[in-house]
């Protein structure tokens, strides 16, 4: 085996607590950036955190933070087929979401400075120091999905986040209902999920800085994903996390290469994972054969 029981035990660990504190201090230092804007501060706006270190599944190579600026008082619909705004009494708001992402920056480089807050695809980059870690912060419009449970109440829809990037991409993520989903498996497997994805991701970014994977396809939220999907008793059934690897990598291998993973959706549930995604199936499946030889499993 390439790593020892030690090692993979001791990548089991989530942040400590320095790396924790900058991070807390960032997110404190946005909220208070939107407060202190005397347009976003009389909006509904919600600022929380998402990603890896909401999941708590962050590793030390990614203790950036990625905070939500969801503005609420406009919103993104998605409606069941043959119904409109006007089926729910909404009209059209006049905030647009270019505006709404400018309003977002200026107020942060009040607070930053103009030479920490730059303009990324997806989000906005803030630049870290001592005080505080680097962090993606993504201007978005409230998501409200009635489509998904096929309602016709305006109150009654599944809550996500909806933006356009830079290169005039929308996106639509669902981070509340992946972290509502991952701390369900967390606690049905005793808490070993998320152990699991730790140790998957520490695999991973050692590949990638080996050249034995494609950091570009093979993003630490896929690795979520893919863990995700691993059931439960294969989680818990194993003495070691040597063993517990081995037969994780096993399953996701064999569903793949037979053909049993096209309904896999990320954590959330709401969204395809191989579908419209800048990684394929035979991607990953090369992947897992590649931590299989690089982790020493042998045949």
């Amino acid at each position: 085996m390439k790593y020892s029981e030690d090692t993979l035990v001791s990548w089991t660990a989530p942040l400590s607590q320095t790396e924790e504190q900058r991070a807390e201090n960032t997110i404190r230092m946005i909220k208070s950036a939107i407060d202190a804007d005397d347009q976003l501060k009389s909006m509904s706006i919600e600022v929380f955190v998402q990603g890896s270190f909401a999941n708590n599944t962050n590793v030390r190579s990614e203790s950036d933070v990625d905070v939500c600026v969801m503005l609420k008082d406009t919103f993104h619909e998605v409606f069941p087929e043959g119904k409109s705004r006007a089926d729910y009494g909404f009209i059209a708001s006049s905030m647009t979401f270019q505006k709404y992402r400018e309003m977002v920056k200026v107020a942060l480089q009040r607070k930053f400075s103009a030479e920490s807050v730059h303009d990324g695809n997806k989000s906005l980059k803030i630049n870290e120091n001592t005080y505080h870690v680097q962090a993606d912060v993504v201007p978005a419009f409230q998501l409200r999905n009635y489509y998904y449970n096929g309602s016709t109440n305006p109150n009654d829809y599944v809550e996500g986040t909806w933006f356009v990037s830079k290169s005039g991409e929308e996106v639509s993520n669902y981070p509340k209902r992946h972290i509502r989903r991952g701390n369900e498996k967390n606690v049905a497997t005793n808490y070993d999920y998320k152990k699991l994805v730790r140790i998957m991701k520490h695999i991973k970014n050692n590949m990638v800085d080996d050249h034995r994977a494609n950091g570009d396809k093979i993003t630490s939220f896929l690795v979520e994903c893919l863990v995700y999907q691993v059931p439960n008793d294969i989680i818990c059934r194993y003495s070691t996390w040597t063993d517990t690897v081995k037969n994780a990598i096993i399953y996701l291998y064999g569903e793949i290469a037979n053909n049993r993973h096209k309904g896999w959706t990320e954590v959330s549930g709401m969204l395809y994972l191989f579908i419209n995604r800048k990684w394929t199936d035979t991607d990953v499946k090369q992947w897992l054969s590649n931590a299989w030889d690089y982790l020493g499993y042998g045949d």
